[in-house]
């Protein structure tokens, strides 16, 4: 399923959606993210990491300094902004990406944009009120995300009555919140959160029904990199999913989602690109992309 083009607005950076997917690539600054183990926890692996992603063609850095995992407990504010904001200098200097901040405090998102981040990835999708307003500020774009729970509990028993109509009506209620708060529609994307507060099943069937929130008419972003239900799907451990990681991700895509968000950037690009070219029926040589 191809989806219409869309234009994603993040501070004066326009993302044109529809033809090839953008790759976001992950970083976490933790000591305990589910996918690396805090190996990018110093700043100065997390900016290198960075800057290799941004080489391997990611679109998007998303930064972040707290661990959404499955349990995770969370960290202050100052612990947080410690973490990233050095990072977000260095990469903002070092790179052409656009620097997203995976938060869901205010006062981060609104110290990460002032350094010149670009995009709010919030997995609370405007929990915080206030949120809005900082996001409305900086005219940032914005990922709204949908999470049954929180990251402790999200995971303890998961239930809905139609798992795909349930995130559909959430995420379209929240692109309302966010517009009614000022921020303009073309700013945000919506997530339907594969892996936050979802059984193996629940989040097989998001994907599968993906054209529900392709309806919404918003970017859609998704991130399936690495993910438990890969693992439950495959036997595989965490650091060994990167063939099911690029079939979901191609799946996705043809699903119709815009923006894929990845641990491996380099065979994420690849399969990118040669999606674009299978969709659209024209052969591009590498450089012409």
């Amino acid at each position: 399923m191809k989806s219409a083009p869309l234009i994603w607005r993040c501070r004066g950076v326009e993302l044109r959606c529809g033809d090839t997917a953008h790759i976001m690539g992950v970083l976490n600054i933790t000591p305990d993210s589910f996918s690396d183990g805090g190996r990018h926890f110093d700043p100065a692996r997390a900016i290198k990491r960075g800057m290799q992603m941004a080489a391997e063609g990611a679109r998007i850095l998303d930064v972040g300094g707290e661990s959404s995992r499955p349990g995770a407990e969370p960290v202050s504010a100052e612990e947080e902004l410690r973490r990233v904001l050095p990072v977000i200098d260095a990469l903002l200097r070092e790179t052409n990406c656009l620097l997203s901040i995976d938060t869901t405090k205010p006062v981060v998102a609104d110290a990460a944009l002032a350094a010149g981040a670009h995009i709010v990835n919030d997995i609370t999708a405007l929990g915080n009120p206030d949120m809005a307003a900082v996001v409305q500020r900086y005219g940032a774009g914005l990922i709204a995300m949908h999470m049954q729970g929180n990251p402790r509990t999200m995971q303890v028993q998961p239930e809905y009555r139609d798992v795909v109509q349930e995130v559909a009506e959430y995420l379209r209620a929240r692109v309302a919140v966010a517009r009614a708060a000022g921020i303009d529609a073309a700013r945000i994307a919506v997530d339907p959160g594969i892996g936050f507060g979802k059984t193996v099943q629940h989040n097989v069937s998001l994907l599968t029904h993906l054209d529900a929130l392709v309806e919404l008419g918003q970017p859609i972003a998704v991130g399936v990199s690495r993910k438990s239900f890969l693992g439950a799907l495959t036997g595989r451990p965490v650091n060994d999913r990167l063939a099911p990681s690029l079939a979901a991700l191609s799946f996705s895509v043809l699903r119709g989602a815009h923006i894929m968000r990845v641990h491996d950037v380099k065979e994420s690009c690849e399969i990118a690109r040669i999606l674009a070219i299978l969709r659209s029926g024209q052969v591009r040589l590498h450089d012409a992309f």
